[in-house]
């Protein structure tokens, strides 16, 4: 018995040995807690989930069409070129087609761009309070993670720009921001895309880019700054947030050297026959957008009533101000068949984001709320 414990633990320090450091380093990342999950734990039927920031409506009846159409099909590999998604978006975004790259989600075009353009002799710079991902696939590839402290909870990008150094190959900007909501205009981002050195890649990540798409034009930096890769996802507005699609939109050339490294078949059939057939369905996300601004001024209504601050998103959630310890919060939400995001991990531990839902879901979450906050 003990051979064999020591064995187990020559083996164990054998894998942490053989890993490379920049992953031991890494804290794994931290999904919403699943319905089913908390029905197991806690015993609980009635369960809303508003920790995700996921689309309340589910997705457009003509992309769950394509999917139902693509089942006698699904014993076959997935076109690898994705030609007929790539063709749709050049024609919704007024790009060319050797422009996109598709990914497994916009997390899969994160990790894309740091293992094509980042190593270990480089840094990357995001911002505080920015998603996760950013350090996590900085981290991956051994490189230094720059942080640049936010300014009001979002992006402060003269700040952003004055840290690039010489050995930084990558900047993670998010409009809006996640967790955070914040935003940033045009004339900003003129001024700081003038100010980065050319030999920088700058990823902005539009992942909830459709809910206010009047705030901000990314599409037309394209043409101007050859060192901008924009990032999207269907997993947001398009409500396909299971089948994992995303794309990015750069030169040919950035894109030609992504997909050196994407994987043949890295999103499904099913992803591209529902993603292509989402971009056509205009009413759906015009729903979405109404659904979610009633949402977010039904959720601003009712922390007001309640006394409670928010940071203003221009996205599908809310980060609130619960003026005590956020993930006790969020436990005692649970309890109350609510699940909601604490982000303490975002540097933000009295605060709490919630996923804007339906209005009777968001009348539970501010009736719950009410209820563990004693007011």
């Amino acid at each position: 018995m003990l051979n064999q414990d020591a064995n187990n633990n020559t083996q164990a320090s054998l894998s942490l040995q053989a890993a490379n450091q920049g992953i031991t380093n890494i804290a794994p990342y931290q999904t919403g807690k699943p319905i089913d999950e908390l029905k197991r734990e806690l015993g609980l039927d009635d369960i809303i989930k508003l920790a995700s920031n996921e689309n309340p409506l589910g997705c457009s009846p003509l992309a769950k069409q394509a999917m139902q159409d693509e089942l006698s099909e699904v014993g076959r590999y997935p076109d690898g070129s994705g030609y007929t998604l790539k063709a749709t978006i050049a024609r919704t975004f007024n790009v060319e087609m050797p422009q996109i790259t598709l990914g497994n989600g916009s997390n899969d075009i994160l990790e894309l761009v740091a293992r094509t353009f980042v190593s270990a002799d480089h840094s990357v710079v995001y911002s505080q309070h920015a998603f996760a991902i950013y350090a996590l696939v900085t981290q991956a590839v051994g490189a230094t993670g720059i942080e640049v402290p936010a300014k009001d909870f979002g992006h402060d990008l003269v700040a952003i720009a004055k840290a690039v150094r010489t050995d930084t190959r990558v900047v993670f900007l998010a409009n809006p921001n996640n967790p955070t909501g914040t935003w940033f205009e045009e004339a900003e981002f003129t001024t700081f895309m003038q100010a980065v050195p050319k030999s920088v890649l700058v990823v902005l990540d539009e992942a909830y880019v459709e809910y206010f798409p009047d705030n901000f034009d990314s599409l037309k930096f394209l043409k101007q700054y050859p060192n901008l890769l924009i990032s999207r996802t269907f997993s947001k507005a398009y409500g396909l947030a299971s089948l994992r699609v995303g794309f990015a939109l750069a030169t040919a050339e950035v894109t030609d050297l992504l997909n050196r490294v994407r994987q043949p078949f890295n999103v499904n059939s099913f992803a591209l026959a529902a993603a292509n057939a989402a971009l056509g369905d205009t009413d759906f996300l015009a729903q979405t957008r109404a659904l979610n601004h009633a949402g977010m001024a039904q959720l601003e209504a009712g922390c007001t009533a309640l006394g409670l601050t928010w940071i203003p998103s221009r996205a599908n959630f809310l980060s609130i101000h619960v003026e005590r310890n956020g993930a006790q919060v969020f436990q005692d939400l649970l309890k109350l068949g609510v699940i909601v995001r604490p982000i303490g991990g975002y540097g933000l531990p009295d605060y709490i984001r919630v996923s804007i839902g339906t209005a009777e879901e968001n009348q539970r979450f501010l009736q719950a709320l009410a209820q563990v906050l004693g007011r």
